[in-house]
């Protein structure tokens, strides 16, 4: 495909450069903030060549092009409108736009949005740790090396570094997010590391009681946060708040020396005697919570989230489960959560499967069969918005197969050492691979088949810029 062509082309179907307010883009798709959606042609978008979807969430228009195409795409379109502008007129039109949009966005949507906005950089570093540690389980498993070796001491010491140090990678994130200087928010994560607070897994190994210290009147308990999340984002939203407010009163010429001054002490000092240890209640909380019901439900757990994750996908909220699911790695040592939600990723990918099969569309056919292979791999946008919504009822069944196989992997115990990695990748990070395969097929068999029964009404193509003979005829006549 010519992708400067298609860039050329997208820019009048969205109502024209001045229409376009800003532009980004992910693994996937376009995602723009647009002035006025009514000047959107969505048929004729979805109709140009490469394009696997569009759709409007959250104040965004995204258009689907898929892994390896949309950055392509990106590039000459981005020529295009004019992105590089750095005008005043521009900047204050992208910032009023973007309050605007923000207002519009129900509390559940903007936390989770915030939540998204700090770990999705983060996911790559944990990535690679959860890769590394599957690496160090299958040198373990088949006897590659021995356990002290100098290898095996080498990849455990790159693959436990990024959960070490979690939680400056939090503080830099959160505080770039939050408003604040990136380097305190990550000077706070420091600070919680610290090698004079105890490492939390001395507690899991047993016979290590962290030391307490009496400050004003106050008992300090000597503990650190390695491998938290909770107790690090509150402290560093904290942080980012006592800054502007120290701003507000130093004065210009001191502001440098003073409120980077005043913003570490005051909060490190809350950090360890109040944030802090609230935010490990509270995350010692939800990873219970969540614990009991995965372990005493005997597949049901699985049964609801595999189930319903692909829902929760098309809201958005389930960026925020990236929190959820570092807080439970750091707490627990591994990740219950992540399996369930490759089974609903690949089920979709077996419900566009189906598609694929059984559609008389060329144009389906040429997105469905790409569009189920990237859900394979843990890519699910082009065929969820691009194939199964679009139908619906494969999209049901897609959510059937997601189930069955949330359920499946739930009872036979199948974990990851890692988060955001989901499909035929997981293999390299699962604890039982044989079981997750199983899982994977009783997923993407379960809704090829419900697919496949509840069905789904073909579109009518309809002719574009052509005239059929009838239309042609009348006009003769009318003439």
């Amino acid at each position: 495909m010519d992708h400067k062509q298609i860039a050329k082309e997208l820019v009048p179907l969205l109502g024209g450069k001045d229409n376009i307010i800003s532009a980004s883009h992910c693994a996937t798709r376009l995602r723009l903030v647009i002035d006025d959606e009514s000047q959107i042609n969505k048929q004729e978008i979805e109709d140009l060549e490469g394009v696997k979807g569009a759709f409007s969430s959250s104040g965004q228009f995204q258009i689907i092009f898929g892994t390896g195409t949309v950055n392509k795409v990106f590039q000459p379109f981005a020529e295009e409108i004019g992105l590089d502008d750095e005008s005043a007129e521009h900047k204050q039109k992208q910032m009023d736009h973007n309050e605007a949009v923000k207002k519009k966005m129900n509390p559940v949507s903007r936390f989770a949005k915030v939540l998204s906005n700090i770990f999705v950089p983060i996911i790559p570093a944990i990535v690679a740790a959860g890769m590394l540690m599957g690496l160090l389980n299958l040198m373990n498993r088949f006897g590659w090396a021995d356990g002290d070796s100098s290898l095996y001491i080498l990849l455990d010491m790159f693959s436990s570094a990024a959960f070490i140090i979690l939680p400056i990678l939090i503080g830099y994130s959160a505080a770039r997010e939050f408003g604040g200087n990136t380097y305190l928010g990550a000077v706070v994560g420091g600070i919680m590391t610290h090698p004079t607070l105890l490492n939390p897994w001395g507690l899991q190994e047993g016979g290590v009681e962290p030391e307490m210290l009496n400050f004003a009147g106050m008992n300090i308990e000597l503990l650190g946060y390695q491998g938290t999340v909770i107790p690090v984002l509150l402290t560093v939203y904290v942080m980012c708040w006592l800054e502007k407010l120290f701003r507000k009163f130093v004065p210009n010429m001191v502001d440098l020396l003073v409120t980077p001054f005043l913003t570490i002490m005051s909060t490190g000092f809350i950090a360890l005697m109040v944030v802090g240890p609230l935010g490990r209640l509270l995350g010692e909380g939800v990873t219970t919570s969540l614990s009991f019901l995965y372990d005493s439900g005997a597949g049901f757990a699985g049964l609801v989230f595999g189930g319903l994750y692909s829902l929760i996908v098309l809201t958005g909220v389930h960026h925020s489960f990236h929190a959820i699911e570092a807080e439970i790695l750091g707490q627990v040592g591994f990740n219950y959560l992540l399996p369930i939600w490759a089974m609903a990723n690949v089920a979709q990918g077996g419900a566009g499967l189906a598609v694929w099969v059984k559609t008389k569309s060329k144009k389906m056919k040429e997105i469905a069969g790409p569009s189920a292979f990237a859900a394979f791999l843990g890519i699910t946008e082009p065929v969820i918005f691009g194939v199964n919504l679009r139908y619906r009822r494969p999209f049901i069944g897609a959510a059937i197969g997601g189930a069955l196989g949330g359920a499946y992997v739930t009872i036979t115990n199948v974990t990851a050492n890692g988060i955001g990695v989901t499909g035929l990748p997981m293999f390299a990070i699962a604890n039982d691979p044989v079981n997750y395969a199983i899982g994977l097929l009783v997923a993407v068999g379960g809704a090829f088949t419900a697919a496949w029964l509840l069905g789904w009404q073909e579109e009518e193509q309809q002719p574009k810029k052509e005239e059929t003979k009838t239309e042609k005829d009348s006009e003769e006549k009318a003439v």
